[in-house]
């Protein structure tokens, strides 16, 4: 493996394997200071505000005096080749604040001034240079501009308020993306087409899924398919979490402020948070599940031999996203977390992980993804004392471990009461989406001051575990569709099967089979349309529905169905009781 030098945020050399991550977020870094490079050259008057790497590739916030648009990214585009052809090296320095803010004022550039004054007093302030183009900058980055390759391409523009505050102007953000080998690029290029095809948004509206409307941006409404497929979904949770020893609650939608002040959410979530005012006092509306599940631990004296103690709760929360930020299901403002905390003892850790990994590892698996984890740890917005923390996350870390599973450390990611681990499933076409997750929390049995008794006859404090399986319902939905491509497996499809009468003269047969069907618990329909077989067969089609049973005079006569599968096309004429049986065995197996 060809190893690289990077040029570190203090100034020094790192070589690194060209397949770890950070190379790959440093080279992107480094082409949005060649895509800026560019833009200053052709629009000189141009402000630069930011450009980091991000998961896909990288972005740069720019301050235009003249609008651009999307035509104008080939001209960008070809201006950063010569740049890397022209082969500049990468330079960094540091200046003392008063010499940096002076640098920056010079060339005109009021948004790097303004970076500068929040910077903590007393450091050196890092710049890289290459040519004529200087960035205030942390790093890291590559040695020359050649380095980034030929690998990269410009993908669209936003808007992006300036420090995402909507009181601040608007600037113009362009996107782009970067790999290491053009290979890289094209097969990512590919996979962006693919998911174009994929869009949940689009799926959902032809199915008749779910719906939006200006009266509630980011309150997603679902419709008859939409919940058929939800509530299959939760009843599948049901029957798992009822196996696995889980008991089953709901909690109230809006609670008082006091409550959130003691959970730690008003002082480190508040601005997440919708809030009301009811008789004089202060209330918020759920961001999460948890404060309400410690309230019905607190609510009767609890013993070790009530541990652990597992609470389900499928609860509808409100989270405050900014209208820019939404998207589809993907990002709501309303969703149901399938929220679980168990309460437990602190021997017994290790085996509730254990457990719910398996959960997890059960759930994916039955829907055919892969997924890798992630351990995630304190951030610097958190609570809790050192020692607390380290327990928690050698706890996480055991538990890994001990399951043999790999995990990647994901450093000051975790939440602001415990460390975590994440799962992110990897869907049909190689996204990656974080879904699971499971936090070992020892703040708010604190906070709470929960108790049980142990088998000491003492009072001990328990240990409280936060996880999800699905996260947001809605969400896993919208992952699901172009997971599936609305081409979902015969247990989860909103339409099992459809009869598809050649003619008016067999529509009371296809009634006939609709009740057959019905009885048998098959979500059946009836296209009783006067269309020709051929259209209906096509619209069927469209409406991605596993089984497709064409009905005429043979199969009247002979009380049969002529099976259509989807993807495998005419399986020929089957008597009605044996498709009903295999339709039966297949959704109670969950192929």
């Amino acid at each position: 493996m060809e190893m690289k030098k990077l040029t570190m945020h203090d100034g020094s050399i790192k070589e690194i394997a060209e397949d770890d991550p950070l190379y790959l977020s440093t080279l992107r870094h480094s082409c949005s200071h060649i895509l800026a490079q560019a833009v200053k050259r052709l629009w000189p008057d141009t402000k630069l505000a930011i450009g980091p790497s991000i998961a896909d590739g990288f972005y740069y916030d720019l301050d235009f005096k003249e609008p651009i648009s999307e035509n104008d990214l080939g001209k960008i585009e070809t201006e950063m080749r010569k740049i890397v052809k022209e082969n500049l090296k990468i330079e960094y320095f540091t200046l003392e604040r008063g010499e940096a803010i002076k640098l920056m004022e010079e060339k005109g550039e009021p948004y790097k001034v303004e970076l500068i004054n929040d910077l903590p007093e007393g450091e050196l302030i890092s710049f890289f240079k290459q040519g004529e183009f200087t960035d205030l900058c942390a790093g890291p980055h590559l040695q020359t501009t050649k380095e980034v390759g030929k690998a990269f391409k410009l993908q669209s523009l936003a808007g992006a308020y300036w420090r995402g505050s909507e009181k601040n102007k608007m600037l113009t953000r362009i996107y782009g993306t970067a790999f290491a080998s053009k290979e890289e690029l094209e097969n990512y290029l590919t996979m962006l087409e693919e998911a174009k095809k994929r869009d949940h948004r689009k799926i959902g509206k032809e199915l008749g899924l779910f719906m939006f409307n200006d009266a509630g941006p980011g309150f997603p409404f679902f419709l008859p398919n939409g919940m058929i497929l939800k509530n299959t979904l939760i009843d599948y949770w049901r029957q798992v979490h009822h196996k696995n020893g889980y008991v089953e609650v709901s909690t109230p939608i809006i609670l008082n402020r006091k409550l959130w002040e003691t959970s730690g959410h008003w002082d480190h979530y508040k601005e997440n948070m919708y809030t009301t005012v009811i008789d004089g006092e202060d209330y918020a509306v759920k961001p999460m599940n948890c404060p309400g599940g410690v309230l019905i631990y607190a609510s009767e004296p609890r013993s070790y031999r009530d541990l652990p103690m597992r609470v389900g709760e499928l609860g509808i929360v409100h989270r405050h996203e900014k209208s820019g930020q939404l998207h589809g299901l993907f990002r709501v403002r309303c969703f149901t977390q399938d929220d679980a905390h168990i309460f437990m003892m602190p021997e017994q850790i290790k085996d509730e992980i254990l457990g719910v990994i398996r959960m997890i590892d059960d759930l994916y698996s039955l829907l055919g993804f892969k997924y890798k984890v992630e351990l995630s740890t304190r951030p610097e917005n958190s609570m809790g004392s050192d020692e607390d923390w380290e327990l928690a996350t050698e706890g996480l870390r055991g538990a890994l471990e001990a399951a043999g599973i790999s995990y990647a450390v994901n450093e000051g990611d975790g939440a602001f009461y415990g460390p975590k681990i994440d799962f992110h499933l990897i869907d049909a076409i190689g996204r990656e989406w974080q879904c699971g997750t499971i936090q070992l929390d020892f703040q708010l049995p604190q906070r709470f001051e929960l108790e049980y008794t142990g088998a000491d006859g003492e009072k001990h404090r328990p240990i409280m575990i936060h996880r999800v399986i699905f996260g947001s319902i809605e969400r896993f939905i919208g992952i699901l569709t172009e997971h599936f491509a609305g081409a979902f497996p015969a247990w989860l499809a909103p339409v099992q099967a459809k009869i598809l009468p050649i003619s008016d003269k067999y529509l009371d047969y296809a009634e006939k089979l609709y009740r057959e069907l019905d009885d048998a618990g098959i979500r059946v329909a009836v296209d009783r349309r006067a269309e020709k077989i051929g259209y209906k067969i096509r619209e069927a089609q469209k409406e991605k529905v596993p089984y497709m049973l064409v009905v005429g005079e043979k199969e009247e006569a002979d009380g049969t169905v002529s099976v259509r599968k989807r993807g495998e096309g005419d399986l020929g004429a089957k008597p009605v009781a044996d498709f009903i049986a295999e339709l039966k065995a297949e959704i109670a197996e969950k192929r």
